[in-house]
C-alpha cells in the first residue's frame, strides 16, 4: 500500500456509483464539502441502468396512500425537465379503461372499497381512476406538462393498436429519462466541482479509527490498494446497502432491504404513434408499453422478490411470458416470444417495511445515520430515480450537522452537463448541430442531441467530414465519440458504451461489438497507463 496516499482526508466518502450515490456526491461537493466516491463496477451498472426509464409520480402509489412520495415526485418531474432537457422529455400515457380492471387485494384503497362498495368485487370504478388522475394532475403544481384528457378510441391513432373492446381511455402526462446517462452526468458534474470519482474500484473495508473512517480501496484492473480517511461515510450501495452494513463497515443494525426484481422486454415497434400505454391487469398489476429507441417498444415491469444480491438479475422465462401475455390482452396483434429482441432486469433495493408482497413494498426512501461505530455513516435505503435530487437534499440535511459550514441547497434548476438550454429548445439545437456538421443525417443528429445536448459540439469538435471522426464502429458510433466517452464519461468497455452511455447494443452486430471491445480495451489501457505516470 502506498503510504503517501494514506494521507488523503475527505469530508464524505460515498460508496456506490448509482443515481443516489452520484446525486449525493454532486450536491455535497457543491455545498463546499470534500467528496470522494467509489463504484466497484461501471457507473449505473446495476439498478440505475435497469429502470423503466420514467420520471413519474407513480400513479398506482396513490392506491397505497403514499401521497407525500407521489407529490414529491410530481414536483420533481418539471424541476428535472428544466435541468436536463437533452436526456428527459415529456410523454403522454394512454390508460384504456374496461370494467374488469381490479385492485391488487391488499392496497388500503381496495380494502376501503370492499367495505363501502362490496358489489364491485375488487374492480376499479372509472370515477376512482378519474379522481386519481385529478390528484395526479394537481398535487405537483404542474406548469409545463399537459393535464389529463378523455379519449374515445374508435378511429383514433391511440385506439388502432388496441382490441376493439376498449372504447374509452384517459390520457395523462409523465416524462422519459435516459437513466444511466443521468447517473453519468451527475458524476461528471460532481467531478467538475471538485469530487473524486473512482470507477471499477471496490471498497474492501471501512474501519473506524479515532472518530474517522479508514477506507481501503482496490482498483479492479491493477489490484492496487490505497487508503482514504473520511470524516463520514455515505452507504449508497443500492442492492448491496445491507451487505455493506454487515460485511464492509461491520456495524450492528436492524435496518435492511427488500430486493425486488423488475424485468423488461424489448420488441420491434408495436405501433406507430409516440405515446405510451398504461395497461391494468385483472390481477391488479400494471405494466407500460413505451416507444423506445425509435424502432422498438419497451414492455415492463414485473415485481418479484430477489433473494441473492450477488446473483445477477435476469428476466426469467416466466416473467417474459407474463409481460407478453399481459400486453397481448390489450393489443390486437398478440406479442410472441419470437418478437423479443432484448430483455433486461434490475433489482430495486426497497426499504424492508415488512409488506406482504413485493408490489406492496414501499417505494419511499429511508435515510438512517448510524454513529454506533464512533464515526458517522449515512445508510441510504430505497428511492425512485424521479426523486433522486430530493433524496440527495434530504441526505445533506442529515449530513449537515456534522459539518457546520455546509452550504445551502442549490441543485434545483441547475442544469446538468449539456443541458443548459430551454425545455422546448431541442429542435433548435438539432438544427444548429445539423448546420455546423452538414454531413450528419437526421437520425444521427437526434441521437447526439438526446445523449449529449450542447456537449454534442464538443464530441464532434473540429470535424468537417465524417471521415474526420475516425473509425465507424457501426450505427454512426465513431472513434471520436468513443474516445470522448473514455476521456470524459468513465467508459472502460464496449458494454459501458453500448448499453449504459447509449443503447446502440440494439443496433450493432456481435462482430461490430467485438471490434469495438478490442479497440476500447487498447485505448483504456493507454489512458490508465498515462494516469499511472
Amino acid at each position: 500500500m502506498d503510504k503517501r496516499e494514506n494521507q488523503e482526508i475527505v469530508d464524505l466518502f460515498v460508496i456506490g456509483g448509482g443515481i443516489n450515490g452520484c446525486g449525493i456526491a454532486r450536491d455535497a461537493v457543491g455545498r463546499g464539502l470534500s467528496v470522494e466516491l467509489a463504484e466497484m463496477n461501471d457507473l449505473a451498472s446495476a439498478t440505475s441502468s435497469a429502470s423503466t426509464k420514467l420520471f413519474h409520480g407513480g400513479l398506482r402509489y396513490l392506491e397505497y396512500w403514499e401521497v407525500r412520495l407521489v407529490r414529491e415526485a410530481l414536483i420533481e418531474r418539471e424541476t428535472l425537465l428544466k435541468a436536463m432537457p437533452h436526456i428527459s422529455w415529456p410523454m403522454r400515457f394512454v390508460l384504456p379503461y374496461h370494467m374488469d380492471m381490479r385492485f391488487e387485494g391488499d392496497t388500503p384503497t381496495s380494502k376501503v372499497l370492499s367495505i363501502v362498495m362490496p358489489w364491485m368485487k375488487g374492480r376499479r370504478p372509472s370515477w376512482l381512476i378519474r379522481f386519481g388522475l385529478f390528484l395526479y394532475d394537481n398535487l405537483g403544481g404542474r406548469k409545463i406538462l399537459k393535464g389529463t384528457t378523455s379519449l374515445k378510441l374508435a378511429g383514433m391513432p391511440e385506439g388502432a393498436p388496441l382490441q376493439e373492446r376498449f372504447e374509452k381511455a384517459y390520457e395523462y402526462s409523465d416524462c422519459w429519462i435516459e437513466d444511466s446517462r443521468l447517473v453519468v452526468l451527475n458524476a461528471r458534474d460532481a467531478e467538475a466541482r471538485g469530487a473524486k470519482i473512482n470507477v471499477r474500484t471496490k471498497v474492501i473495508s471501512a474501519e473506524q479509527v479515532n472518530g474517522t473512517w479508514q477506507v481501503t480501496l482496490e482498483e479492479n484492473e491493477s489490484g492496487k490498494r490505497r487508503m482514504v480517511t473520511a470524516r463520514m461515510l455515505v452507504n449508497a450501495g443500492g442492492p448491496w446497502v445491507e451487505d455493506i452494513i454487515r460485511n464492509t463497515v461491520r456495524i450492528n443494525s436492524t435496518e435492511g432491504v427488500r430486493l425486488v426484481r423488475g424485468s423488461h422486454v424489448v420488441t420491434p415497434k408495436l405501433y406507430e404513434h409516440d405515446k405510451c400505454y398504461f395497461f391494468q391487469g385483472e390481477d391488479g398489476r400494471i405494466i407500460f408499453t413505451i416507444p423506445y429507441e425509435t424502432d422498438f417498444t419497451l414492455i415492463g415491469t414485473t415485481d418479484a422478490d430477489h433473494e441473492d444480491v450477488n446473483q445477477k438479475p435476469v428476466c426469467t422465462p416466466e416473467e417474459q411470458d407474463y409481460l407478453i401475455k399481459f400486453a397481448s390482452k390489450y393489443l390486437k396483434k398478440p406479442v410472441t416470444t419470437d418478437d423479443v429482441v432484448w430483455t433486461y432486469s434490475g433489482v430495486r433495493p426497497l426499504y424492508n417495511d415488512g409488506a406482504t408482497s413485493a408490489t406492496a413494498a414501499t417505494r419511499d426512501y429511508v435515510l438512517k445515520v448510524d454513529k454506533s461505530a464512533g464515526a458517522p455513516i449515512l445508510n441510504v435505503f430505497g428511492g425512485k430515480i424521479t426523486t433522486y435530487r430530493r433524496l440527495a437534499e434530504t441526505a445533506l440535511e442529515k449530513i449537515a450537522p456534522f459539518f457546520p459550514q455546509t452550504g445551502e441547497p442549490w441543485t434545483a434548476g441547475v442544469p446538468l452537463p449539456g443541458g443548459d438550454f430551454p425545455v422546448d429548445g431541442v429542435a433548435a439545437l438539432m438544427e444548429r448541430l445539423k448546420t455546423q456538421y452538414p454531413f450528419l443525417n437526421a437520425r444521427w443528429v437526434s441521437r447526439l442531441v438526446k445523449a449529449y445536448g450542447l456537449d454534442a459540439f464538443d464530441v464532434l469538435g473540429d470535424a468537417k467530414t465524417q471521415a474526420d471522426l475516425g473509425q465507424d464502429f457501426g450505427a454512426n458510433l465513431t472513434e471520436r465519440e468513443v474516445n470522448w466517452l473514455i476521456q470524459n464519461e468513465y467508459a472502460r468497455s464496449a458494454d459501458d458504451i453500448i448499453w449504459r452511455r447509449s443503447k446502440l447494443g440494439l443496433r450493432l452486430t456481435k462482430k461490430e461489438i467485438d471490434v469495438l471491445d478490442g479497440w476500447v480495451a487498447k485505448s483504456t489501457a493507454s489512458l490508465l497507463q498515462q494516469h499511472a505516470v
